[in-house]
Parts: C-alpha cells; sequence; structure tokens
C-alpha cells in the first residue's frame, strides 16, 4: 500500500555541500542559507549533498536565471549517483526554452522515459518558488509551492527508485539534446546567468555514509 496523502517527513536545513566542478561559479552562504550557480564562459556547475538519503522530502526556494536562457538546464534532483547508468533518479528539471515549464521525471537503474511536462502558471525566474521532492517507499510527489503537481505510485512488477540518494543541483547547456528541441540552442546573449537557491531542506534520519 502507498504512504498517506501528503507525504510526511521531518526535515532540518542544509548546512554542507559538495561542488562537483567549477568551484569559482558556485558560492554557498551556510548563514543565509542560499547557493547561487552560475553559467557564463567558464561553462556551468553543480553541488551535492555530502551524504546520500534513503527517503524523505527534500525542497528548496529557487529563483531560475532571467533573460535569453535557451539552451540551458537548471534544476533540482536526487540521484544515487551522477553519471552512472545504473543510477536512480528523481527531477525536477527547468527547461531554458520556458521558464513556464517543469519537467519531472524518475529513472531506476538507469531506465528512464517517465517524462512529464507541468506548467507552472508563472515565470520561474521572476521570483522564488518552492519545490519539493517526497520519496516515500512506495510513492513520490514532486510538489510546487505546497500543491502536489505529480504523484506516482509503485506499481507491481515495476522498477521504482530505492536506492540512497545524493541531492543535486546543476546549471548546464543542454542545447545538443535532441537537437536543441529540449531546452533550446544557447546563444549567450544575457551572460552570465544565475540561478538561486535558498532554504534548503534536506530530512532528517534518513543520511547514510557517502560510499
Amino acid at each position: 500500500m502507498a504512504d498517506a496523502l501528503p507525504l510526511s517527513h521531518a526535515t532540518q536545513p542544509l548546512k554542507q555541500i559538495t561542488i562537483d566542478y567549477t568551484p569559482e561559479a558556485c558560492s554557498h552562504c551556510s548563514i543565509s542559507d542560499t547557493i547561487t550557480l552560475t553559467y557564463d564562459i567558464r561553462g556551468g556547475a553543480r553541488w551535492r549533498t555530502p551524504m546520500r538519503f534513503h527517503s524523505g522530502t527534500f525542497s528548496a526556494l529557487i529563483q531560475c536565471p532571467g533573460g535569453d536562457t535557451n539552451g540551458l538546464n537548471f534544476n533540482l534532483y536526487l540521484s544515487s549517483q551522477e553519471g552512472d547508468k545504473s543510477q536512480d533518479e528523481i527531477d525536477f528539471e527547468f527547461l531554458g526554452r520556458d521558464r513556464t515549464l517543469v519537467q519531472t521525471n524518475f529513472f531506476c537503474g538507469g531506465a528512464g522515459n517517465n517524462e512529464k511536462i507541468h506548467h507552472l502558471g508563472f515565470d520561474a525566474s521572476e521570483g522564488f518558488h518552492e519545490y519539493a521532492i517526497a520519496w516515500g517507499s512506495d510513492v513520490i510527489e514532486w510538489r510546487v509551492d505546497g500543491g502536489v503537481v505529480r504523484r506516482d505510485e509503485r506499481k507491481e512488477g515495476k522498477a521504482f527508485p530505492e536506492k540512497a540518494m545524493f541531492l543535486y543541483a546543476s546549471i548546464w547547456d543542454a542545447s545538443g539534446i535532441a537537437g536543441g528541441k529540449w531546452c533550446g540552442k544557447y546563444s549567450g546573449a544575457d551572460e552570465p546567468y544565475v540561478c538561486v537557491y535558498k532554504n534548503i531542506h534536506v530530512p532528517v534520519g534518513t543520511a547514510v555514509d557517502d560510499e
């Protein structure tokens, strides 16, 4: 039986991060609980939690970059290991070609194809909005400003994300995906592009040591 609706997990502020690449394009202030990612001539950047988690609710207030963001992807997602072809993963992805859209997806053992596009009803660059992933043993909820935009339950005989996962966020040029149809084609007319994350919260009591 799936977890009761709504999923409820105790959370705490994220105080430490690991920067995977381009540290000069990522800033973190634990006092104000704010992280910025910048895309410019240096490329993008990615941060993650130092620890994996087995389940729980992960959330952040996010203001996406403005201007001509064609080609860029900015995101908040869970993954058992970025770059691992057998990863479990749960995604929020903003598509630079249209900031009124967000894509959700999940992977099990490296297999995805569970994408859905959601109309936000606002431009994600025009202020902060809360995005949350609530991940239970039998159900995932994707939430925007407290409202559930998607809910997927475990189905008998079907794989479901269950590997311990990091919380990640990145900004990168996705122009090459689907010939630019996914996120658009990057022009860079309004560099630098800054994506801001604040009030980032992670679960209490489900962290495991990094492997």
